[in-house]
């Protein structure tokens, strides 16, 4: 049928609930929707199935029935049945259909996490192990999910809980077959309402407002707004805000703006040009200045904005008159207001706006509009860095134009509470730029956008706009641009394990940064090769680059680079096992960070000395030197840090045999890992709990995480830490099976016979003993 939408419903009727509440997140107000006693007691048979199993249920509603997230069937349901979901309610508006990108299953996952409870910075980027986590979540508790707008079974299928224990509804204008295939879905259609609820939601919204309307007028209203409730919800709005006008001389008007969309459409679809005509309608109401915001607001990049925001969009025009001119068009329902100065359209309300923009402004006051917009969000993310990321560099910009007010900062906090509340509009920035031929805005939003995310924030999703930045860089011929991007890439293509990438790309940096003759961008890329080889345990090599980049930082009177640097090389020796050397060097670069007031090198650098300390036997120092590590990650809001800092903790507590405490915070770092898919380190944290486990003579319980550790490691490639891991196995299964013990140290002599460093050869040497000694 024309442009149905589809509700998909998992349920079970009898599961147990949970002490811990989700947060209630469906709209508190459906303002008025009539009730449609058939669909709703089809929806209520959902919650009593004869045999206690599993059942999914699929709903089927028209298009617009959503309206701006308020007059929706489902959430009429929703609240009428709260109290069979005591765990709470979850909404998702997965935006299939408006003119921009839907929104993608991982980015809904990190909403509907973060409403469970789960901190933004810590919801994993990669779709499994986010998808994995919701469903942990969710597994013992009974929530109600409304997911509106799907476009595909792609969007939906890693939302659905894992349980039988929760109901999900999910709306759709498409069938979702492969839900009624695979998932077992039912489908209950709707179809538009009938023309005496039709007449009920006009005179609902209208009550108060105007003189009894006659019932015949009313449904000819009903009738020309194609009894779509979003487009009679708009119409009533109208005929409320003329109580002096005939509804008459509203049908005509109506029927004029009808005829004139009969004149430039197909009519291919009779309920779509009924949504249009009553849209034009409302919007040719408007006064000049909200209709030419409603439209330019359709440019801007993501259907959700501030205030702010849409004040640059229209230019001239001040904050305080922006404000006004946008309750006017919430009032009009054109736009739904989601928070104090936060709003956002409707899918189809956008399409719309998008149209009349491109009809009715000038391609010149189009992209001037674009222009402000984006170079709004490319300042305000420059002041953003100025909090996140000082220490990085800043790229040169022009003043900002007199006609628009990026934001200031007053502190860190409010700098991150806003890089995280515009992430997705700071990405789709960069696509949106690069789209509209604006090159320039296109490589410097990219590169502010790294230097400007919020901590915690995964490099996962940067790469694709780094490359859109990149690619505009070339464009344009700017080498410093590309040295810049490619330096970000690298490090971006590190977090997520993509070494060789990552190398590739900051070998590209340094060669740019030598021919452009940037001494201390070439002693950056040397650095970040320097970690590239470091992650890889290619020791000498690292500790080789690491040097140079001192040497061209201290040349260039870059203090805080050079101190970087240091702690690198600090950990270097380390990790190979050279600790004097270890030890002096950490001295140096704790100094010089502590001098620079650098909180985040202080507490890395922290970390190197916690190691080198538990290792030369003073395990008292080692604690206090890691408490203070993990105390600056926590001050910083950075659970990536907090969740590396945390392996040395625990392996400081292990050592001073607070087993328990050591645990907890393995464990704590295994749960942080996973939720920032760096899998590498989340082998780490389990690896250590097999070594608590070890010790506290509980051998099977430590062969599983080792093991575990192990299949992680050699996943990755990561030979060095595989062999670790199999030594650990190999010493828990020694007692009960000692062939499979020296078949797994057998194996940690073929993984390491490449590494010549200090720490390797003393694992070389107690595996060959402990081989020999094994009957």
């Amino acid at each position: 049928m024309h442009g149905g939408i589809h509700f998909h419903a998992q349920a079970t009727p009898d599961a147990g609930s949970s002490s811990s509440p989700v947060p209630r997140q469906l709209p508190a107000d459906v303002g008025g929707f009539v009730n449609r006693t058939d669909e709703l007691g089809q929806l209520n048979a959902v919650l009593t199935t004869e045999d206690g199993g599993p059942l999914v249920v699929s709903v089927y509603v028209i298009a617009g029935t959503a309206g701006a997230g308020k007059t929706s069937l489902a959430l009429r349901w929703a609240h009428q049945v709260r109290e069979r979901f005591p765990d709470g309610q979850l909404y998702a508006n997965l935006r299939g259909y408006d003119p921009g990108e839907p929104v993608a299953a991982r980015e809904a996952l990190h909403r509907l996490l973060t409403s469970l409870g789960v901190q933004p910075e810590a919801v994993p980027q990669d779709l499994d192990a986010a998808a994995a986590l919701y469903r942990s979540l969710l597994a013992d508790r009974r929530v109600l999910v409304v997911l509106d707008n799907a476009a595909t079974v792609g969007q939906v299928r890693p939302l659905l809980p894992g349980s039988a224990h929760s109901l999900v509804l999910v709306t759709s204008r498409s069938r979702l077959s492969g839900l009624a295939v695979r998932d077992g879905a039912r489908r209950l259609t709707l179809g538009v309402l009938p023309e005496p609820e039709a007449v009920a939601l006009l005179r609902v919204v209208t009550a108060g407002y105007r003189p009894v309307d006659d019932e015949r007028k009313l449904a000819e209203l009903a009738r020309l707004c194609a009894r779509l409730p979003l487009a009679l919800r708009i119409a009533a709005e109208r005929a409320a805000s003329h109580p002096h006008l005939r509804l008459d001389d509203l049908i005509a008007e109506l029927r004029d703006e009808s005829a004139l969309w009969d004149a430039l459409s197909t009519g291919d679809d009779e309920e779509a040009e009924a949504v249009r005509t009553v849209f034009a309608w409302s919007y040719r109401a408007l006064s000049e200045q909200a209709a030419r915001l409603f439209r330019l607001l359709g440019l801007h990049p993501g259907p959700e904005f501030g205030l702010q925001a849409a004040a640059a969009l229209a230019g001239s025009t001040s904050i305080s008159r922006s404000r006004q001119l946008l309750d006017s068009l919430v009032g009009a329902h054109l736009l739904e207001q989601t928070a104090p100065d936060r709003y956002q359209f409707h899918d189809l309300l956008r399409a719309y706006a998008i149209d009349q923009a491109q009809h009715e402004e000038p391609p010149v006051e189009r992209e001037a509009a674009l222009r402000r917009v984006l170079e709004w969000y490319l300042h305000t993310a420059d002041a953003a860095q100025g909090w996140i990321n000082p220490a990085e560099d800043r790229v040169p910009l022009t003043p900002a134009s007199d006609d628009i007010s990026p934001l200031t900062f007053s502190d860190y906090d409010a700098a991150v509470d806003w890089a995280e509340r515009e992430h997705a509009n700071l990405f789709q920035a960069v696509r949106t730029a690069a789209d509209a031929g604006q090159d320039r805005l296109a490589w410097q939003l990219a590169t502010v956008l790294w230097n400007a995310q919020f901590p915690s924030a995964s490099g996962t999703s940067w790469p694709a706009v780094g490359r859109i930045g990149l690619e505009a860089a070339e464009r344009l011929g700017e080498r410093a641009a590309q040295g810049a991007l490619h330096t970000y890439l690298g490090m971006a293509y590190t977090r997520l394990n993509r070494l060789a990438e990552s190398l590739e790309s900051h070998e590209n940096a340094l060669t740019i940064r030598r021919d452009l003759g940037d001494r201390l961008g070439e002693a950056r890329s040397l650095n970040l090769i320097g970690l590239n080889h470091l992650r890889g345990r290619r020791l000498d090599t690292a500790a080789r680059y690491f040097e140079q980049a001192i040497s061209a930082f201290q040349e260039q009177d870059a203090a805080h680079w050079a101190a970087t640097a240091l702690s690198n090389l600090a950990t270097t020796h380390y990790r190979a096992g050279r600790l004097p050397e270890a030890a002096t060097v950490t001295d140096q670069a704790l100094a010089a960070h502590r001098t620079l007031n650098d909180q985040r090198s202080e507490g890395n650098i922290l970390r190197v000395l916690s190691d080198v300390q538990r290792e030369q036997g003073d395990v008292e120092a080692s604690l206090v030197s890691a408490q203070a590590a993990l105390d600056i990650a926590l001050s910083l809001r950075n659970l990536r840090l907090e969740g590396f800092w945390l392996l040395t903790l625990g392996d400081a507590q292990q050592a001073k045999g607070q087993y328990a405490e050591a645990l907890t915070s393995y464990q704590r770092s295994a749960t942080l890992h996973r939720r920032l898919a760096d899998r590498s380190r989340e082998a780490l944290a389990w690896q250590g709990v097999g070594e608590v486990y070890r010790r506290l003579g509980r051998h099977a319980e430590a062969a599983d995480f080792h093991r575990q550790a192990a299949s992680t490691h050699r996943d990755l490639g990561d030979e060095w830490h595989q062999a670790l891991a199999l030594d650990g196995l190999a010493s828990a299964v020694l007692g009960e099976n000692p062939e499979e013990a020296r078949r797994h140290w057998a194996q940690v002599l073929r993984l390491i016979a490449d590494f010549d460093d200090p720490h390797a050869a003393a694992l070389r040497e107690a595996a060959e003993c402990r081989l020999a000694g094994v009957s």
